[in-house]
């Protein structure tokens, strides 16, 4: 069955003028020739009534069963598949009128003009008007998409005649009445499609009856035509009316076109089906990666922001060791992932657009933007995380540094006021006056000694503010033990000045004093202080970061040695006073007591911390020692990163340009690209053991709580980035090369047109950022010939373009999208009238063409070319030289003998 209901609904211009030169066919003006009237109301009804019988009704009379327009509206919505409004089902005049008014509203919207022809008319049965309207919409819907080599509708019908006819004897179809008066044609028609229906050589000439009869009955049993006509009709007249015979043949060429129709519709389905089968399994694909990439990144981020302080080094350690294994292990496969998620989205959005599909949209929050962001918050917890663990282990060596300096301090200074209050308190009413005298020359020294402890109390309350600041986790201890401290020298204080008031006011009573005894007791106190401190800086905790630091402790030590000397003389000064006070005593038989009235430091107590100190000094020297060796050593391993550091660095830096310079400056076909790509990409992973290298060295100096590296500028953050971005853009580079050839193979651009528009598009990527901004591209577009300068119509121009080359509005061309519009402006239809149309505009308009022009406009070896092989111009507006190239055209696709 003929199907109409995929007619083509649009019309153009020129389909609107043959229309109307088709309709002023039928004379409006002259009555019919009963014959031909005859033949076209027969004709015109069965015509009708093969389309209204698929709606289960029919008509007897064209003239009568159409005046209420309910079947004519019916005919028109099975012919053209659309549904017309809704008819009004009453009896009157005006019903009618309505009804009939829709259907020819419908058919002028067809881009159909009705001369001539009005309701009035229909509904009155006017046998003229309703055969001239049911021939305007056979033309509209049966005859006016048939086109053979772009000729109109009737043209093209007798085009496909003649064609289908040619290899049988006897026919010669020229026209569409007489040519089919013996019935062979219509046969001929049947066999070359249907050979098996057709005895062909047993149809006699002379015999149009039997043939016509027999061509009627078997397009009526096999090829669901119906008979429109009678042999009779036909071979009884002179001249067979043109309009029923076409009616009758676009009833065969519309059955006989239906099974190839359905059979490259069928295919293009298949090919459709497939490309959105592979189409949805790499969006599935997408979205799954995607999917898990996104799930991963927000179970890890959490875990970076977990910035819960720990209480010991120990614990900061372990946690530090965790983070180390995560970006060994858990992070680089998950930056292979990344990078190959956005492969496979470049990837299918270059498929999509080269089938013409819709561009792929992921899911919300799944876009490669959204994954972007995600990592960029990954990496800004990762490196916050990073940072927060380096500065809590300072933090803590820090805290155990100063937890160490108070506890020794405070055990000092308790050791020294033990006892201390109730030295203050002792009773001296009793004693006699040079003892009391003793007494005060003692509480002198002890206040001496007194000041001299009141910088240790400040550094011990210095110490434990600091600790509460740095908030140490044993704060409690540490501020309870300070202001023991603190109550303990308030009261000594207050004892201390009590004690001096009592024994001034006894001092007036007493007398006498040993100034020898004194002398002693003056010098050796603050010699016992010094002694003291020097124990104490001895036997001091140091931390130092660089050799810097430790040669100038040791500096300060060397120092420190240089006045053991001097102070070797005042210790033997001070004894040569206890023995000078002895030797009077001797001398003037005075019976000396055991102990110094003066102080409680003996000269046994000094030899005793002298020696202290004597045995201290190389310790310390060695302590000091071994802490130049461990400096020196974390300096060879600054040295030792910052050298490979500093080769990988460059090399990782060199590498990003050289493969901005591939991309740019390609050579070779995209094969050899890919190939020379995937190389480079092998050798950059073979470079992977350096970076593991420099990951073990970096490892040793955290491990080594070195914190800063003077000798290089690059770290291990640095170098990781650049590695992971070297990675990614080799990849980047190798997916842009692959999907240049799927469009280089899907629209069939040769390798010389993708350098030519790789170099054009080059030129005006300036910043070599591979996208060319509007002004970029619309000064690329007009070196290439658009005429898209800057008024009214080139800018409507470029803004068209734009809307291919860049459907987001980004505001960027890339050099894919170039491609894409470049491959189909300049695809050609390959004919001999496309060429000589090419020619045409070289020549500038002109019938010929020079080899002058030739050779300017075309390269060297094709001007040569296109100049030995074309024929003299022989116009009449010819110029010396001039050459023929629409002969030469034609001559390429066979069309002539050149």
């Amino acid at each position: 069955m003929v199907d109409y209901h995929a007619a083509n609904n649009q019309s153009s211009a020129g389909g609107q003028q043959t229309y109307m030169e088709q309709e002023n066919d039928w004379d409006r003006d002259l009555l019919l020739d009963p014959a031909w009237e005859k033949q076209q109301r027969k004709t015109f009804t069965a015509w009708c009534n093969s389309h209204l019988r698929k709606a289960g009704t029919q008509i007897e009379n064209i003239e009568e069963d159409f005046r209420d327009g309910l079947k004519l509206m019916l005919l028109l919505e099975v012919i053209s598949g659309e549904r017309l409004p809704k008819p009004e089902r009453g009896k009157m005049r005006v019903h009618k009128i309505n009804n009939v008014n829709k259907a020819l509203d419908f058919i002028a919207s067809k881009g159909v003009k009705l001369v001539s022809i009005g309701a009035e008319e229909i509904v009155d049965g006017n046998s003229k008007m309703t055969l001239g309207m049911i021939w305007t919409i056979i033309l509209r819907f049966a005859i006016q998409d048939i086109s053979v080599e772009e000729t109109s509708a009737k043209e093209g019908l007798l085009l496909w005649c003649q064609r289908k006819t040619a290899p049988y004897k006897n026919v010669n179809v020229q026209n569409f009445h007489i040519s089919w008066k013996d019935g062979l044609a219509f046969n001929a028609l049947i066999h070359r499609h249907r050979p098996e229906l057709i005895d062909y050589d047993k149809l006699r000439k002379d015999d149009p009856v039997t043939n016509l009869n027999n061509a009627f009955e078997v397009a009526e049993k096999y090829l669901d035509i119906p008979k429109m006509l009678d042999a009779e009709d036909i071979v009884g007249t002179l001249r067979p009316d043109e309009k029923a015979i076409m009616t009758y043949v676009s009833c065969f060429y519309h059955a006989f076109s239906g099974a190839q129709k359905a059979e490259t519709a069928a295919n293009r389905i298949c090919k459709v089906l497939a490309v959105n089968q592979e189409n949805e399994h790499l969006m599935e694909d997408y979205e799954k990666l995607a999917s898990d990439l996104l799930e991963w990144i927000r179970r890890t981020i959490p875990w970076l922001e977990n910035k819960t302080p720990e209480k010991t080094m120990a614990q900061m350690q372990e946690k530090l060791e965790e983070f180390r294994d995560y970006r060994r292990c858990h992070k680089p496969p998950k930056v292979q992932e990344k990078c190959q998620l956005e492969i496979n989205f470049n990837t299918l959005q270059t498929k999509l657009r080269l089938s013409n599909r819709p561009a792929f949209m992921p899911s919300e929050g799944r876009m490669v933007s959204d994954i972007n962001g995600a990592w960029h918050t990954l990496e800004g917890a990762e490196k916050g995380y990073e940072e927060w663990l380096l500065n809590e282990i300072r933090r803590l060596e820090r805290l155990d540094h100063l937890a160490e300096k108070f506890r020794q301090k405070a055990a000092i200074h308790e050791s020294w006021t033990n006892g201390k209050e109730a030295l203050l308190t002792e009773d001296f009413m009793t004693a006699s006056l040079s003892e009391v005298k003793a007494l005060l020359r003692k509480h002198e020294a002890f206040e001496s000694d007194l000041a001299a402890h009141q910088d240790r109390v400040e550094q011990i309350a210095a110490i434990a503010q600091e600790l509460n600041e740095l908030e140490y986790f044993d704060s409690p201890t540490v501020n309870a033990r300070c202001q023991k401290i603190c109550d303990l020298w308030d009261v000594l204080g207050a004892l201390t000045q009590n004690r001096r008031e009592s024994l001034e006011r006894t001092e007036r009573l007493l007398e006498s004093i040993d100034l020898l005894y004194l002398e002693y007791a003056k010098r050796a106190a603050p010699f016992n202080n010094w002694m003291e401190g020097a124990m104490e800086d001895l036997q001091d905790m140091f931390i130092v970061h660089n050799i810097e630091e430790i040669q100038h402790l040791i500096s300060a030590h060397e120092q420190f040695k240089s006045t053991l000397a001097e102070a070797d003389r005042e210790r033997g000064a001070i004894e040569g006073i206890k023995n000078e006070a002895q030797k009077i005593a001797e001398n003037n038989g005075i019976q000396l007591t055991q102990t110094n009235p003066y102080t409680t430091i003996t000269q046994q107590s000094i030899d005793t911390k002298w020696n202290k100190v004597q045995e201290l000094v190389p310790q310390r020297d060695k302590a000091l020692q071994g802490e130049l060796t461990k400096q020196m050593s974390n300096d060879h391993l600054r040295r030792q990163f910052a050298t490979e550091a500093n080769v990988v660095g460059p090399w990782i830096q060199n590498k990003m340009e050289e493969i901005g310079r591939i991309s740019i400056e390609m050579h070779g076909t995209l094969e050899d690209q890919l190939t020379h790509l995937r190389q480079y990409e092998q050798s950059i992973i073979d470079y992977k053991p350096r970076i593991d290298k420099l990951e073990v060295d970096h490892q040793l100096i955290q491990e080594a709580l070195i914190f800063d590296n003077t000798y290089t500028a690059y770290t291990m953050e640095h170098i990781r980035v650049g590695w992971e971005q070297l990675l990614t853009t080799i990849a980047r580079t190798i997916n842009e090369i692959e999907n240049q050839i799927l469009t280089r193979d899907a629209k069939g651009i040769s390798q010389e047109q993708l350098h030519e528009y790789r170099a054009s598009f080059n030129h005006f990527d300036k910043d070599h950022s591979g996208a060319l901004q509007a002004e970029e591209f619309k000064a690329c577009l007009i070196s290439l010939g658009y005429d898209v300068e800057n008024d009214k119509q080139g800018d409507a121009e470029f803004a068209r373009i734009m809307g291919i080359v860049d459907p987001n509005n980004c505001g960027a061309v890339t050099f894919q999208a170039f491609i894409d519009f470049m491959s189909r402006e300049t695809t050609d239809t390959d004919t001999a009238d496309q060429v000589i149309a090419s020619f045409k505009i070289l020549a500038g308009d002109k019938n010929f063409i020079t080899a002058e022009e030739l050779r300017r406009e075309l390269p060297p070896d094709q001007a040569e070319y296109c100049i030995a092989r074309m024929a003299p111009y022989q116009g009449p507006d010819g110029i010396p030289g001039a050459l023929d190239y629409m002969s030469f055209s034609t001559a390429l696709y066979g069309e002539s003998d050149l």
